[in-house]
């Protein structure tokens, strides 16, 4: 990775408004979008400095308030793809292909990126907690999730469905987690989550909504940041 200066916020400087064209073919709202897109300067800066996503920078602001990541610590990032959480983690850790500390799963293909396993299947195969646990090789410090369900375009079955992930997700770390160990997930404002907010509770020490600067302003999306796992109930 590029990425020296170990700032959050977007470049500065000035940069030149991309426009496109009203006659490109595109319906009105997605050449919006992509003008949008094209101009974000996050967008502009995880291209500079060789982040997969703008995403990077989310978990990049959350950890330099929170500190969740650190050398050495051990970290699964569900729904990695395109992977710039894993390659935030991966520098964080200084995890290595020698000693991998970062292990990330999508159902959708990821390039390879140094310093992280990364397992092709569906967080929601009943295989694939375990195939996740043997590749991390120890318990994890950290649990990342910024799975988001596809979108329909009704606003709260998409709300319900990303809720389910983050649920299944939450579920996850606390039968995974060290003590001391942290959980943070993507969810959408909306409510319906007094019942995972209560079971995160029960487990961890400190829990609360995070919305970083990278997240557009516009965006109904919040993070969950569970954090200080109180540990398991010996078995």
């Amino acid at each position: 990775m590029s990425n020296k200066s170990g700032k959050s916020g977007p470049a500065a400087g000035r940069v030149l408004k991309m426009r496109i064209k009203k006659k490109s073919g595109l319906k009105e709202s997605s050449r919006r979008w992509l003008e949008r897109h094209m101009n974000d300067p996050y967008v502009q800066r995880s291209r500079a400095e060789g982040y997969r996503s703008r995403a990077a920078y989310k978990l990049l602001e959350i950890d330099e308030k929170y500190k969740l990541l650190g050398p050495g610590k051990r970290v699964i990032d569900l729904g990695a793809a395109p992977g710039g959480w894993c390659q935030i983690a991966a520098a964080k850790t200084h995890s290595t292909d020698q000693h991998p500390l970062v292990v990330g799963i999508d159902y959708l293909e990821i390039d390879p990126i140094p310093g992280v396993v990364l397992l092709q299947m569906d967080f929601l195969d009943d295989a694939a907690p375990e195939r996740l646990m043997e590749s991390l090789g120890g318990e994890p410090d950290l649990v990342l999730s910024d799975m988001a369900a596809p979108t329909t375009g009704h606003r709260r079955t998409d709300h319900l469905r990303t809720m389910h992930l983050c649920e299944v997700a939450a579920d996850f770390a606390i039968s995974v987690l060290r003590p001391g160990g942290h959980f943070l997930a993507k969810t959408f404002q909306g409510g319906t989550e007094t019942d995972l907010l209560a079971r995160l509770k029960q487990h961890f020490r400190s829990v609360h909504h995070v919305k970083p600067p990278a997240s557009r302003d516009e965006s109904v999306e919040l993070y969950l940041l569970a954090r200080d796992f109180k540990g398991r109930a010996p078995g």
